[in-house]
């Protein structure tokens, strides 16, 4: 499922987020995309943890892009190599993503290493990826709209909105859902760096009591304490704060692995 090779080495000298081709500048009043977005900010501001937040991010797409029937944010990891559905609305944009791996073409790959949103405008005389066309066809898809979210290295994120109908959706449904797709890359950043900083604290929190408890028992030093889980942490080949877990939940330290 890897992209041509053309594709591959697009740097950000090329803007992200492009419209599609089908775009003709119909777009939204300035105020009304204002509100919208204002909206989706407060709805996202409620959720704690990257599970919830892109969870409500698929919902609140689904509501502000208009013709969105069913949403999902895919992960493609390794140039197409492995395919993450994990965020969806439901199994329709499953199937549909799956679809996409299975056949090695469409829509979601085009628009994260092309940075352009891509716009099909009815999968029943869609010509660029015509086996995905054929099954989405099949699964009872009508149109669909694919929108970058973003690309680090050999990983992205798109977030891809169907519908059921043919030409569901309009350049203002491409605007919002442009809007939308950045709006969305924030916060899931943000969502992220936060689950990220909650990992390291909790880690934080059992190795100090795994030390606390090391100190008491055995009346060692906070440095000898540590010195005394890294060693387990060696030679168990576990990491650290699993080694502390195992400890204060046990009391017993791991032995090294036979």
């Amino acid at each position: 499922m890897s992209p041509p090779r053309s594709e591959r080495h697009l740097g950000d000298e090329q803007e992200r987020g492009q419209p599609s081709f089908e775009y003709s500048s119909a777009g939204v009043p300035a105020e009304d995309v204002a509100h919208l977005m204002a909206s989706i900010a407060r709805r996202l501001d409620t959720e704690r943890g990257e599970d919830d937040t892109l969870d409500a991010l698929v919902a609140a797409a689904v509501d502000a892009i208009p013709g969105a029937d069913s949403a999902g944010i895919t992960f493609v990891h390794k140039h197409g190599l492995q395919l993450d559905v994990r965020y969806a609305s439901d199994q329709f944009v499953v199937d549909l993503d799956t679809v996409q791996y299975e056949e090695a073409e469409g829509p979601c790959l085009h628009s994260a290493y092309q940075h352009r949103t891509v716009r099909i405008e009815d999968f029943a005389t869609e010509q660029r990826w015509p086996a995905f066309a054929a099954r989405a066809r099949d699964l009872g898809a009508g149109s669909e709209l694919a929108l970058q979210l973003y690309v680090h290295n050999d990983d992205m994120a798109a977030l891809n909105v169907y519908s059921r109908q043919a030409r569901a959706f309009s350049d203002e449904s491409e605007q919002i859902g442009l809007l939308f797709a950045s709006h969305a890359a924030v916060a899931m950043a943000a969502a992220r760096r936060e689950q990220q900083l909650r990992i390291a604290i909790d880690s934080r929190d059992v190795i100090g009591q795994a030390k606390g408890i090391l100190m008491e028992r055995f009346k060692l030093t906070a440095d000898q304490a540590f010195q005394v889980l890294i060693k387990a942490s060696s030679e168990a080949n576990l990491k650290l704060r699993d080694v502390a877990e195992i400890f204060t939940g046990t009391g017993d330290i791991p032995h090294r692995r036979r």
